[in-house]
Order: C-alpha cells, then sequence, then structure tokens
C-alpha cells in the first residue's frame, strides 16, 4: 500500500513536469518574439535561481540589465516585472482593468481568507462591494474626521505605555508598541471599543505571536505555488500549518462578531453605527451580482484584514522614520524644530497640526520613498491576453510592480539612495497614486483603500513620538552601525527590531504623558 502511494506520487508529479515542459516549449515557440525580455532560465525550474531572500533587490538588478519590463518564469509561473515610472505609468493608466485581478498564493486561500479579503478578491461585483463599504463606511474622509479623537487617545495612551517600559528597561521597541496603538486605532473606528489589546494583554499577546509566526511562514517560498499540480500534495505543509496559525487570529477576531450578535440580540443598538453594524446590516444589490447579506465568515475575514493591514504597515513605516532620523541627527532637529514652532512647547500634536507640517510631512514621503511597506505591491494577475508596450502578456500572468526599485531609480530621483525630505519641500509630488515615480501604496483601481488613514495614523504618531521625546541609539550603536536589513513579510520591515533610547523632551517634562 506505502509503495503504491509513493508510486502514485511520483507519477504525478513526473506527468505535470511533462506537461510542464510541453507548455513552455509551445509557449517560446508561438510567443517568444513577443514577451518581455529576461533571463534565460533553467528547465522546470526556470528562474527561480535568479532571485534571492530579498526578491525586490533581485528583481531591481535584473531590470537594469534587461529593461523596465521584465519577463521571468518562476516554476510554472509567468511573470512579468514592471520597474520603472514610465511602465507603471503605462500599466496603471491604460492596462489598470486587464490587470485587475490578484494573483493569489497557496497561503492566502487558508480559511477562504483570499475569497473574503478586500485586498485579495478576484475584481467582480463581490470586491466592488467591500471597497465601496470601506471607502463610505470606514476610511472616507467624513468617517476619519468622526474619529479624530479616538485615535489621539490611542497614540497618547501608546506613548504612556513606552514611557513605562523605558523606565523599567532603559530602551523600547519601537514597533511593538505602535502596533499595539494601530490595532487600538481600528478598533475604535470598526469596533467602537476603547482599548482591545494594551502590552499585558495575554490575548493580545497570543494574538500577535500568532501574526507574527504566520507573517514568517508567508515569507517562505512555498513550491505548490511555483508548480500548481503539487498544491493538493502541500509537499511543505504550509497548509497544515498556515491553518493552525490562523486559528487563534480569527478566533480573536470572531470574538468581537459574536459578541456583537448578542447584543443585538438582546435589543443592545448602538446608536451611531460602527462598521461591524453596517456590515452586519447590509443588503447587496443583487442586481449586481452582489450577496444579500455578507457571510459570517467573511464579516471575521475583513475584521482580521483590517486589524492586519492597519497594523503592519503603520509601526514598519514609523519603525523606519524613526530609523532613518536616528541615521540623519540634522533631520530629527528639522523636525523637532519645526514641531516646537507649530505645535508649541506645552501642546499636544493633533490631526490639524498635519497639513502644517511640511517638514514632517517630507519625511513620511522619503521614508515611504526608501521603504515601501510594500515593495512589490499586492501581485496581480492578467484577465486576459494584453498588449503592453509592445509585448504580448499572456493571460493568467503574475505581475509585480517594484515599487521599491522605482523610489530608488536615479532617473526619477537626483541621489536616489541617500535619505533627504527636503527633496520634497516645495515639490508636489505624493503617494495618492497620480505620480508614478512614487506609489507606495499603488495605483489605479486596487490601489489601498486605507491611504487616508495611514496617512493621519503615521504623521500623528510619528509627531507626537517625536515631539514628546528625545531619541537615542542604544549604547554601542553609532548611526554609521546601525543595522539597516530588511525581511519581507505582509510589509518590509527591519530584520532586526529598532531598540531606542527615549527620555522626556523638556518641555513635556511637568506634563503626563
Amino acid at each position: 500500500m506505502e509503495w503504491t502511494l509513493i508510486y502514485t506520487i511520483w507519477s504525478g508529479i513526473c506527468l505535470g513536469v511533462a506537461l510542464l515542459l510541453i507548455k513552455n516549449m509551445v509557449l517560446v515557440s508561438s510567443r517568444q518574439q513577443r514577451l518581455p525580455p529576461g533571463p534565460p532560465g533553467w528547465p522546470v525550474v526556470g528562474n527561480l535561481f535568479d532571485l534571492s531572500r530579498a526578491p525586490h533587490l533581485s528583481l531591481s538588478i535584473l531590470s537594469q540589465k534587461y529593461g523596465p519590463v521584465l519577463w521571468l518564469r518562476l516554476g510554472a509561473v509567468n511573470t512579468m516585472v514592471v520597474s520603472s515610472a514610465e511602465a507603471a505609468t503605462e500599466f496603471f493608466r491604460y492596462h489598470d482593468l486587464a490587470f485587475a485581478d490578484r494573483k493569489t498564493y497557496e497561503f492566502m486561500s487558508i480559511g477562504g481568507f483570499a475569497k473574503g479579503s478586500l485586498s485579495l478578491a478576484q475584481y467582480g461585483p463581490y470586491w466592488r462591494m467591500l471597497r465601496r463599504i470601506c471607502s463610505t463606511e470606514l476610511l472616507s474622509s467624513n468617517r476619519i474626521n468622526d474619529t479624530e479623537t479616538l485615535r489621539s487617545n490611542c497614540i497618547n495612551k501608546m506613548m504612556k505605555w513606552m514611557w513605562e517600559e523605558a523606565k523599567k528597561t532603559g530602551s523600547i521597541e519601537v514597533s511593538r508598541f505602535v502596533s499595539l496603538g494601530s490595532f487600538n486605532v481600528i478598533g475604535n473606528a470598526a469596533l467602537s471599543k476603547d482599548t482591545i489589546v494594551d502590552p499585558h494583554s495575554q490575548e493580545g499577546s497570543k494574538y500577535f505571536d500568532s501574526l507574527s509566526r504566520l507573517i514568517e511562514l508567508s515569507a517562505e517560498p512555498n513550491v505548490a505555488d511555483l508548480f500548481p499540480f503539487l498544491r493538493w500534495l502541500d509537499p511543505q505543509c504550509f497548509k497544515r500549518k498556515g491553518r493552525r496559525l490562523l486559528v487563534h487570529p480569527l478566533k480573536f477576531a470572531s470574538g468581537f462578531v459574536k459578541e456583537r450578535f448578542l447584543d443585538r440580540q438582546k435589543g443592545h443598538i448602538n446608536a451611531k453605527k460602527d462598521f461591524l453594524d453596517v456590515m452586519l446590516d447590509f443588503e447587496g444589490n443583487q442586481k449586481d451580482g452582489e450577496p444579500a447579506k455578507m457571510s459570517e465568515k467573511n464579516i471575521i475575514i475583513m475584521i482580521l484584514e483590517l486589524f492586519i493591514a492597519s497594523t503592519d504597515t503603520t509601526s514598519t513605516t514609523t519603525e523606519w522614520a524613526i530609523t532613518e532620523l536616528l541615521r540623519n541627527p540634522h533631520a530629527m532637529r528639522n523636525v523637532e524644530a519645526e514641531l516646537d514652532q507649530v505645535v508649541g512647547h506645552n501642546e499636544k500634536v493633533n490631526e490639524s497640526h498635519i497639513e502644517k507640517l511640511p517638514y514632517l510631512q517630507a519625511v513620511v514621503k522619503e521614508t515611504l520613498r526608501l521603504h515601501p511597506p510594500v515593495p512589490l505591491l499586492v501581485p496581480r494577475n492578467a484577465r486576459e491576453d494584453t498588449e503592453f508596450m509592445g509585448y504580448t502578456i499572456p493571460k493568467d500572468t503574475q505581475v509585480l510592480v517594484n515599487v521599491w526599485a522605482i523610489g530608488r531609480d536615479p532617473a526619477c530621483w537626483d541621489d536616489p539612495l541617500s535619505f533627504k525630505p527636503e527633496r520634497f519641500i516645495s515639490s508636489d509630488i505624493d503617494f495618492r497614486g497620480q505620480h508614478f515615480q512614487f506609489i507606495p501604496f499603488g495605483a489605479g483601481r486596487r490601489m489601498c483603500a486605507g491611504i487616508l488613514m495611514a496617512h493621519r495614523m503615521v504623521h500623528l504618531a510619528l509627531g507626537s513620538l517625536i515631539h514628546s521625546f528625545e531619541w537615542a541609539l542604544a549604547d554601542g550603536i553609532t548611526p554609521e552601525t546601525m543595522d539597516m536589513s530588511e525581511t519581507i513579510g505582509i510589509a518590509l520591515r527591519k530584520a532586526h527590531p529598532l531598540k531606542a533610547v527615549i527620555k522626556l523632551r523638556e518641555e513635556e517634562k511637568n506634563q503626563d504623558i
């Protein structure tokens, strides 16, 4: 019996490889003259060996050799990489719809996550429904303005926790506390909860631990994604491991939904509906193919997605910004001086100050240029054969937009590897999807829906932290010796979290944090 199973597995693998070779030979013979240029690949595995653990860097180097539109075969997956502002302009302005689907990986499909998620769902009626709900009921300007006080309270609590930790241990891990603050911000806005997690929350600790391990697992290459005929086998046990790690985050998110169900059954209805109420009450327009109601499962997935997206990207960007300011003391002094002048020595930063703080805004932009949260954006998928910049891109081609490379392109930026916020002073370039040399949140239909919230949250968090604390590196570390290595998960994180020494600035010593 055991030998029969082994024989069956190997027969399936050999058949799959044979079919793949035939497919590649047909593709080469029929389309070779019209595909974008790229490095020659190996039989079966294609260009897998051309990538490193930092694929955004590897692809940037390959694009410098082969051009801004790069063609790769990653196992059985055809892949196009866009790596210049000119190519990105063509892609988003004229071919956005043709590439509006998502390329989803096996890991993303665990628990039906990709089908219920706004960022991963395929383009169509369900995705449009989710986008509309988020845009009007959570992430619109009016809704964000309504929750300004909640964000301010969350930031104040975050700084209090940081100061308490600094007094006990002498240093703090920046991303940990910003993650807590961001998590509570989205919890306030979506669930009308005051504080969902704090540094001592056991449930919160379990959630972040499970999520951290999920992110690490998601960054590992999965053979089943590269050779889809192996998906049934799950050779690296990704699905099994992922399901186990996803249990607690889903349980955590489902607790809020089930609690709201019980409250509503008891007649406890919020006078002012929050995001969860809207999803529970939602009635779709079935003429457009939308469901009449959102399923409980998909509501739970949406809540979990909001938590994941808001915490990881905000904390990562804030951590990179403080890292760069510690490496560039003159920039730190400029931010401090601007905050003192605009906010005042005895006041706290609030969101009304943001538009009056051009240097702080420039620091955030420069951080996003050098350290975009999602360096290759979320992969897109060709919905049909498409003519793009003189090439024929086959249906089901995976498309990666290397915004990390575009943000460091010397054709678009002077001295592109240096941290110079001044380049954005008196410049109209921003990250809202219209300037294609700077698209850290993407562009077009699938642009990040939370860009307005991210703008408020990052500026408020960073401005508050700099205005309240003096920042220094731990003993033995200098700006020149700081570890700037990266690791890819959901966002482009520092491989080694920033630990910094903080103390209250002079103007804060007579105030409570």
